[in-house]
């Protein structure tokens, strides 16, 4: 085991879990090879399962023996950093889950092509910038059988690190990348119906759209909803009944209704 035992934040090795911020870690060495931080034994192994490889460790030296010994047993060359509570708990940001972090190295970016090839329901992330909601969103897609997700540029990167506690782990089991443009799906034999209120959305619960055997559910920001442009060009409008006077509910909310309701039978 490499175990190395720091009295200070500033010790070498320990700035991508105490001084770089999210932006600085997803640019680490090559953009498109950056750097992630997953928290919590139960996360970390999933994405270790999904093949992932950890590049180095942080925890609590109780966990040493405890909750990260697999871990660590699998992968004993990696540098694990340990400390006492108070100093761990000091890093701006990094209130640690169960007490241990691991640096992964992030995959290269998959093509739309590969990650929709075989997929008969995706969800299209339209500029969600909450690291909350696109956990959840990912969650909901992983319990419901949705094929992959994509997201638009403007969206929060999945490998936030809180993104990927709240989605449990889930941001390593289902396929994502990102996309320009939603519609452009339709290369792929992909009908699009976006969420949102209008005239013209049918209920979700619409048979037509269950009917589609390969179908793109796009969903729009938090407070704004999706851009009229996108709206206009989907082949489905859609929207949840509602009762009692509200509107719409929270995305993440609406995303899980929506995997299950518009899932392949």
């Amino acid at each position: 085991m490499n175990i190395i035992n720091v009295d200070s934040l500033s010790h070498p090795g320990l700035e991508v879990y105490a001084s770089l911020t999210e932006a600085q870690l997803r640019n680490r060495l090559d953009p498109s090879r950056g750097i992630f931080i997953a928290e919590s034994p139960k996360v970390i192994n999933v994405a270790i399962q999904a093949g992932y490889r950890p590049l180095s460790m942080l925890c609590e030296q109780r966990h040493i023996s405890g909750d990260a010994s697999g871990i660590i047993a699998r992968f004993p060359d990696i540098p694990v950093y340990t400390g006492s509570r108070e100093l761990l708990a000091s890093l701006t940001g990094y209130t640690l889950t169960r007490g241990v972090l691991c640096a992964m190295r992030r995959p290269t970016p998959a093509d739309v092509a590969e990650v929709c090839h075989d997929a008969r329901r995706v969800i299209v992330i339209d500029g969600v910038v909450d690291t909350t909601n696109i956990g959840a969103i990912f969650r909901s897609a992983a319990a419901l059988g949705i094929d992959a997700v994509l997201l638009t540029p403007a969206s929060c990167d999945p490998l936030n690190r809180r993104a990927i506690r709240v989605s449990m782990g889930t941001v390593f089991l289902v396929p994502w990348t990102w996309i320009d443009d939603p519609h452009s799906l339709r290369d792929y034999g992909f009908k699009t119906v976006a969420m949102a209120l209008t005239d013209r959305s049918v209920s979700i619960d619409d048979p037509i759209l269950c009917a589609e055997p390969r179908l793109a559910i796009i969903m729009g920001t938090e407070g704004d909803g999706l851009p009229q442009s996108t709206i206009d060009r989907a082949d489905y409008t859609a929207r949840i009944p509602m009762a009692h006077g509200v509107d719409s509910l929270n995305v993440a909310a609406a995303a899980a209704v929506a995997c299950w309701q518009l899932r392949a039978r």
